[in-house]
C-alpha cells in the first residue's frame, strides 16, 4: 500500500554542529559560479585535502560512468572531486594477465589513477578493505570489509574521517538497492548515506574530534548513480524534470555532449579516453573514439537522494512478502530514515523451472558425449540472459541432468560459431567468465540467501595449447581450483573440429556440496558464457533460470527433484570460506606520496596525535 508522505528529521545534533562548521557549497547550475549556501563567492586558498565532492565507491571502476559529469563540473563550475574506493578490486577478472589478489589490486590502483587524471580529479582514497568475488549480497560484503578483530563499523568510521577531512559540499555514491547489483556497490552506497548523516553529527565517532583534530562537517547534497534510469538524450537532458519511477525521488542529469573548452572534445570522449585506462576489467576494448553525434549523447542521471543535508521524501510503498535479503534491506532504510529507497526494491520473480534428474542403474561415462540411456530427464533449453542477444548458429545451449548414487550428473551442449580466448589451464584457470565457458550452480537446501552457501563450478571446455577442459569453483563456499576445493568433481569435454561448439559434461559428488542435500527443494542452474574475442572479456550468456542476475541470485534457480535419492546424514553446513588478501596503501608509492602530500593517512585510519 501507499503510505502518507513521509517526512522526517535526521538527528537534531548534526543540524546544530553544521553552525559551528563552514557552510556546505552546493553544485550550481552549468555555466554558473561557485557560490557558498549564503550566497558569497567560496573562499581561496582552502586546506588541500579539501574537494567539493567526493565519490564513494566499492571498487576501481566503479566511478567511470561518471567521469563525464567530474570533469564538466570541474571546467564549468570549479569544482574538484576526490574519489573513495573502499577495495583495490582484488578479486576481479584480469583482462591483461594472471595477476590476482594484492598484485591485481595495485595494478587497477595505477588504472584507476591515471584513468580519474583524465577527468581532473588527482586524490584516490583506498580504504584497503579486500575485495572478493561477485556477490549480491550488501549483508555478506559488510562481515568481509569489517571482519574480526576490526570493528562492525570501521569502514563506516573511515568514511566518516574522509568527509570531515575533505569537506565536500556534495557526495556522489552508487545505488544501495539490492536487485541485480554487486553487493559492494550496494555496502558502499549505504556506508555513504550513513556517513553523509553522521560525519556532522559530534557524538558520532567522537575520538575523531577529541584526539584526531578534525571537527564535523555537514554535507550538503547526497548523489547515487542512477545507471538504469532511461531518460531523454540530447543537451535538454539536464534540465528535464524527471522522477525515478522506483523511489519517487528526483532525477537529476549532467549533459555528456557538451564540448571540453581546454581539449575540443565532448565530455562522453573524455570519459571514453579514461574508461579505455581500466586494462584489467576489459574496457581497453571499448572503441577509441565516441561517434555518435553529440546531440544525440545521454545525460548521466543522479538520483537526488539529500538537499541542504537532510533527505528528499518521496512517497513509502511496503511490499508484501519480502525474502530474506529483500527485508534486510526494507530495515535499513527505516533505520537511516528513507524507507522510500524500498519501493519496488523486491522485483516480481517469476516463476522458477523445474525438472527432475533421473536416477540410473549405471553411471554415465563422464566422456563428453551422452551414451545411450545416460540422460533420459528431459532437455533444458538455456536462454539468452545478458549481454549481447545471439542467433542460436551463434550461441544456444541445451543441458541435461541424471543421478547416479550420491552423484550429479550435468550434461550440457553448445552451438557456439567462435572461440574465444585459450587460458592457461595451469596458472589461469579462474574467472571463467572470461571466454567460453560453462557454470553449474547449485543450492542443495534450496534456502540460500546468497552464494556464500552453494556450490558454483566453472568449467572451461578448452585450455591453451590444445589443453583439453579445467574446472574451477567461483563466487561460492569455497573458490579456488577444483583439485582442492571440490577433488571429487570430474568433467570432460568435446569440442567439434573445425569449430562449432562443445559439449562439457560433469559428475558432481553431493557429498561436495556446502550442506546436505535436500532431494525435494534441492535448486541449481546452468549458465553458458559466450565469448567472440580473444581479449578476455564476456559476451552473450545463456541460462537455464535467466531471471535477473541469474549466476548470483540463488532465488532465480530452478529446482531440480532427486526421485528417490534418501541423502546421508548430514553433518553442519560448511562455513564459507572467503577470500580477504587485500593491497596495502602502504605497498603503492602512489598512496603513500597522496598521503604524504595531503596529511590524510594510508588507509583513511585514525591520524595519530603530534
Amino acid at each position: 500500500m501507499i503510505q502518507n508522505l513521509v517526512r522526517r528529521t535526521w538527528p537534531a545534533v548534526l543540524v546544530a554542529a553544521a553552525t559551528a562548521v563552514a557552510c556546505a557549497f552546493a553544485v550550481p547550475a552549468d555555466g554558473a559560479a561557485p557560490r557558498s549556501a549564503a550566497g558569497a563567492a567560496a573562499p581561496a586558498g582552502r586546506d588541500p585535502v579539501h574537494t567539493d565532492v567526493l565519490f564513494i565507491g566499492a571498487h576501481p571502476d566503479d566511478e567511470f560512468q561518471s567521469l563525464a559529469t567530474f570533469a564538466r563540473w570541474r571546467e564549468r563550475n570549479g569544482r574538484s572531486t576526490g574519489v573513495v574506493t573502499v577495495t583495490r578490486g582484488e578479486g576481479g577478472g584480469n583482462a591483461v594477465g594472471p595477476e590476482e589478489g594484492a598484485r591485481l589490486g595495485l595494478i587497477r590502483e595505477t588504472e584507476e589513477r591515471e584513468a580519474v587524471g583524465l577527468a581532473g580529479i588527482d586524490n584516490v582514497f583506498y580504504l584497503d578493505k579486500p575485495d572478493f568475488w561477485y556477490t549480491l549480497s550488501a549483508p555478506l560484503v559488510s562481515s568481509v570489509w569489517n571482519r574480526v578483530p576490526e570493528q562492525p563499523t570501521d569502514t563506516l568510521a573511515r568514511i566518516v574521517r574522509l568527509l570531515r577531512a575533505t569537506t565536500p559540499a556534495t557526495v556522489v555514491t552508487m545505488d544501495p538497492r539490492p536487485f541485480d547489483q554487486h553487493g559492494g556497490h550496494q555496502e558502499a552506497a549505504r556506508l555513504a548515506v550513513e556517513a553523509f548523516r553522521l560525519a556532522g553529527d559530534p557524538t558520532a565517532f567522537p575520538e575523531q574530534i577529541t584526539d584526531e583534530g578534525y571537527r564535523p562537517w555537514r554535507p550538503s547534497r547526497l548523489l547515487a548513480q542512477n545507471w538504469g534510469f532511461d531518460g531523454p538524450v540530447g543537451p535538454s537532458c539536464a534540465t528535464a524534470r524527471l522522477t525515478d519511477p522506483h523511489t519517487g525521488l528526483p532525477v537529476e542529469g549532467v549533459w555528456t555532449g557538451a564540448r571540453s573548452g581546454s581539449s575540443g572534445e565532448t565530455f562522453a570522449q573524455i570519459e571514453r579516453n579514461a574508461a579505455r585506462r581500466y586494462l584489467t576489467q576489459g574496457l581497453g576494448s571499448l572503441p577509441a573514439t565516441v561517434d555518435t553525434p553529440p546531440g544525440q549523447l545521454p545525460c548521466e542521471w543522479f538520483t537526488v537522494l539529500a538537499r541542504a543535508g537532510e533527505p528528499v521524501p518521496a512517497p513509502v510503498r511496503d511490499q508484501a512478502g519480502l525474502r530474506p535479503l529483500y527485508a534486510e534491506f526494507r530495515d535499513w532504510t527505516r533505520r537511516v530514515e528513507m524507507p522510500w529507497l524500498a519501493d519496488d526494491a523486491q522485483p516480481d520473480y517469476p516463476a522458477a523451472p523445474a525438472t527432475d534428474a533421473p536416477a540410473l542403474d549405471r553411471p554415465p561415462v563422464v566422456d563428453g558425449t551422452a551414451g545411450p540411456g545416460e540422460y533420459p530427464g528431459p532437455e533444458l533449453p538455456l536462454r539468452h540472459w545478458a549481454g549481447q542477444d545471439c542467433a542460436p548458429a551463434d550461441c544456444s545451449a541445451t543441458a541435461r541432468l541424471s543421478r547416479h548414487g550420491d552423484d550429479l550428473y550435468v550434461l550440457v551442449q553448445v552451438t557456439d560459431d567462435r572461440m574465444g580466448s585459450a587460458l592457461d589451464a595451469l596458472n589461469d584457470c579462474k574467472r571463467h567468465w572470461r571466454t567460453d565457458a560453462v557454470e553449474i550452480g547449485i543450492d542443495p537446501r534450496g534456502d540460500s540467501d546468497d552464494t556464500s552457501t552453494t556450490f558454483k563450478a566453472g568449467i572451461l571446455p578448452f585450455t591453451a595449447n590444445g589443453g583439453g577442459p579445467c574446472a574451477e569453483r567461483d563466487a561460492d563456499n569455497h573458490q579456488g581450483p577444483a583439485a582442492t576445493t571440490a577433488p571429487g568433481l570430474t568433467v570432460a569435454s568435446r569440442v567439434t573440429e573445425p569449430y562449432r561448439g562443445y559439449t562439457v559434461e560433469a559428475r558432481i559428488p553431493l557429498s561436495d556440496l556446502p550442506a546436505a542435500v535436500d532431494p525435494e527443494r534441492m535448486t541449481a542452474n546452468v549458465l553458458v558464457y559466450d565469448s567472440d574475442t580473444t581479449d578476455r572479456t564476456g559476451g552473450s550468456r545463456l541460462a537455464w533460470s535467466p531471471f535477473g542476475s541469474a549466476q548470483a541470485d540463488p532465488y532465480t534457480w530452478g529446482t531440480v527433484h532427486l526421485p528417490g535419492y534418501t541423502p546421508a546424514p548430514g553433518g553442519p553446513a560448511t562455513a564459507p570460506r572467503i577470500p580477504t588478501e587485500a593491497a596495502r596503501s602502504q605497498d603503492s608509492p602512489a598512496s603513500v606520496a597522496q598521503s604524504e602530500r595531503l596529511g590524510v593517512p594510508l588507509g583513511a585510519g585514525p591520524r595519530l596525535p603530534g
